[in-house]
């Protein structure tokens, strides 16, 4: 295992690298970018380069201290997950007294909390008084969707790196060579940010179920009005799908952003490939401003699903809006 195995971020790989090679780690970094771009997992890969016993900058994967950290059993290493909605203070001491009085065979202790922008208030002020008066040789790392929402006073005291959306192109192409379904991945790599994030997407049961079940509604919604609503009660409210309504909104709104494309004749970056027979003809059937408008409501109603409103009131909502426009 080495920082190639990681896809795409070739920035954040090669500030790290350089690091490791001149021996200038910095005492904390903070790891901001979205989920699924690998930002735990080169979190893992700098703490295995720092504790290689082969290789300099980067991890041979088959040295005993590579493995300690591949197998979770390293003893200089320490991982920090919210407890709950959060990170606590008392998480945050025990990390403290973890490194204060365990021995190291390395000499460098590194910890990783992920999620970091979920710690308390509490828990982050006792991080930065961690940060400036560390009691042995530690390095921090921060992961975090926004680093931004961190204390300015650790991020002042931490060197940012930076992680990006993998290119879409990119990702359907590693998700296809692998041989994950196209109708699939089409929808992953827009809902997602990277590789892995877009493989779990595609893997999660009933993730093709949900897509079916989307295309199945709207179309009988636009051709056969009346049995959509019982579509929505069979194959979504009694299959026990109502908890991913959310991600049905998703898949929705990608497929109200296809039909606008159509209606203008745009292709390019098209999601619903596989269903362009029966969604070209009906996109004409309407103006793009009325495909805009829908487009719209879908945004404003998945809104609504945040503050708990009903979620079959909210599905039954948007058919009604899309037969009636």
């Amino acid at each position: 295992m080495s920082f190639q195995t990681i896809p795409g971020q070739e920035t954040a790989k090669r500030i790290l690298q350089s690091g490791l090679r001149q021996d200038r780690i910095s005492h904390a970094y903070i790891f901001s970018g979205p989920v699924g771009t690998g930002r735990k997992q080169t979190a893992r890969m700098l703490a295995k380069a720092i504790y290689c016993t082969n290789l300099k900058d980067d991890a041979c994967g088959e040295c005993l201290e590579c493995r300690k950290v591949e197998h979770g059993n390293h003893p200089d290493l320490y991982q920090i997950e919210p407890d709950g909605a959060s990170i606590k203070i008392d998480q945050i001491r025990e990390l403290q007294k973890q490194f204060a009085y365990r021995s190291a065979g390395s000499g460098t202790k590194i910890y990783i909390l992920n999620q970091a922008e979920k710690m308390t208030v509490q828990a982050a002020n006792s991080l930065l008084k961690f940060l400036e008066e560390p009691t042995s040789k530690v390095v921090a790392v921060l992961v975090t969707e926004n680093g931004h929402a961190l204390l300015p006073t650790i991020q002042s005291r931490s060197q940012w790196i930076s992680f990006t959306p993998m290119p879409r192109a990119e990702m359907a192409r590693v998700l296809l060579e692998e041989g994950h379904p196209a109708a699939l991945v089409q929808p992953a790599i827009h809902l997602t940010a990277g590789i892995q994030a877009a493989k779990e997407m595609i893997q999660t049961n009933g993730f093709a179920e949900i897509r079916s079940t989307m295309i199945q509604l709207l179309r009988e919604t636009l051709t056969r009005y009346p049995s959509s609503f019982v579509t929505l009660q069979q194959k979504w409210i009694k299959a026990g799908l109502a908890d991913h309504t959310a991600l049905l909104f998703d898949l929705m709104i990608l497929w109200l952003k296809d039909m606008v494309s159509l209606r203008i004749g745009r292709k390019e970056n098209f999601v619903y490939i596989d269903q362009m027979d029966w969604m070209g003809p009906l996109s004409f059937k309407r103006e793009t401003g009325e495909w805009v408008r829908l487009l719209a409501r879908a945004v404003e109603l998945q809104k609504r699903l945040r503050f708990n409103a009903n979620p079959q009131l909210v599905v039954e909502k948007m058919l009604v809006d899309i037969q009636g426009v």
